[in-house]
């Protein structure tokens, strides 16, 4: 699931004109990318996964704290991509990479790098 939801944050990244500087397709490392626009504005980029039906766009509000500190200490900002994935015969149901399955994605949020 993670590899199908970095596949299809990745397009997305492409497709609004981002270069990828780093890519970490691991497991609980983040950032999953490391991006520049044309300004040469450094991004990072948080992919995160979960088994449908819950909510892809929900996230961890404390740990994300320390990351915008972390942003904040390279000048870069923070982008989340939450991605909801699922077997459209069944959420008890895996999802394979060469079958159907379903995606709930609401596009990439930027999160304020100021701390609360």
């Amino acid at each position: 699931m993670h590899n199908l939801a970095m596949n299809h944050v990745g397009k997305d990244l492409e497709s609004r004109g981002f270069e990828f500087v780093a890519i970490n397709s691991k497991l609980k490392k983040h950032p999953q990318f490391v991006c520049i626009d044309k300004n040469s504005q450094y991004f990072f980029v948080i992919v995160r996964v979960v088994k449908l039906p819950d909510n892809p766009s929900n996230y961890d509000v404390v740990w994300m704290e320390t990351f915008k500190n972390h942003a904040k200490e390279k000048d870069a900002k923070v982008l989340y991509a939450g991605v909801g994935i699922g077997n459209p015969k069944g959420n008890d149901l895996p999802v394979f990479l060469n079958e159907e399955y379903l995606i709930e994605y609401n596009g990439i949020q930027v999160i304020d790098t100021n701390l609360n």
